[in-house]
């Protein structure tokens, strides 16, 4: 006789109980609750830094690349630091940060370009030039001659008659006029008390008590005085004293005649 009750199928999805015995419960795994260390945090940034591009290009996730970077900030900073190393810079802030450093850096340049130009005026208030071109040496110092009651005193640079005539160095002037043999001449007293003078001019184009400066001109060449042609005479007197050789002097500021 066929029983009529519906047959019950086997759910092969459920797993059959064994007579008497209770099925074994699986231990829940509990959540870690360990925070990053520094030095956990340094590891993690040595790994990522070995592992390089091939690393990163499985993270296509640009949150999730930010997640993680503020995960490594936040173990640095510490338990409830407010930190963010990659929040971008605010741009007034910026823009304030740009400004300040673009007036320093004028600041330094306006600086360099003073030093600069006080650097020129103290070496052209200093450099000796030549007096006069187009010359050439006919009486050196200490020479003797029928010409001079006693040896040479200074150097004579001869040349054509109305040949401009500067200043050696600057300094103030402190006397011109006509003196004898010397003719028309020039005193022009430097700073550290050196005369030179400028002998024989034919006509003279500063004034007593005048400040110049190297290479101005001061007058031109002539034959007045004690002459057999016109020229330059140059002579160097340091402290208003004896003279000495003005090529020695002269080369010793650099001028080579």
């Amino acid at each position: 006789m066929t029983s009529s009750a519906p047959k019950r199928r086997l759910d092969v999805r459920q797993a059959p109980r064994t007579a008497g015995k209770r099925a074994a419960v699986q231990p829940r795994r509990r959540r870690s609750t360990m925070r990053p260390s520094p030095a956990m945090a340094g590891a993690f940034v040595l790994v990522v830094a070995g592992i390089g591009a091939g690393a990163v290009s499985t993270q296509t996730d640009s949150d999730s690349l930010a997640a993680g970077y503020q995960t490594i900030s936040a173990s640095y900073a510490g338990e409830g630091a407010d930190v963010d190393i990659t929040e971008p810079i605010d741009d007034e802030i910026l823009a304030a940060q740009t400004e300040a450093q673009a007036q320093q850096t004028l600041q330094a340049q306006a600086g360099l370009t003073q030093r600069a130009q006080e650097a020129a005026d103290e070496l052209q208030s200093t450099q000796w030039v030549l007096p006069v071109t187009g010359y050439r040496l006919t009486a050196r110092f200490g020479q003797s001659s029928s010409l001079w009651s006693s040896t040479h005193t200074g150097v004579d640079f001869a040349g054509p008659s109305g040949s401009t005539i500067v200043a050696v160095a600057g300094g103030t002037v402190t006397s011109t006029g006509y003196e004898g043999a010397y003719g028309n001449k020039t005193v022009i007293t430097l700073e550290d008390g050196t005369e030179i003078w400028y002998a024989h001019q034919s006509r003279i184009a500063v004034s007593t008590g005048e400040q110049v400066a190297p290479g101005q001109v001061i007058g031109y060449t002539g034959s007045t005085g004690n002459v057999t042609g016109p020229h330059l005479h140059l002579e160097v007197r340091p402290g208003g004293g004896n003279p000495i050789d003005p090529l020695v002097a002269l080369a010793e500021h650099g001028v080579t005649p």
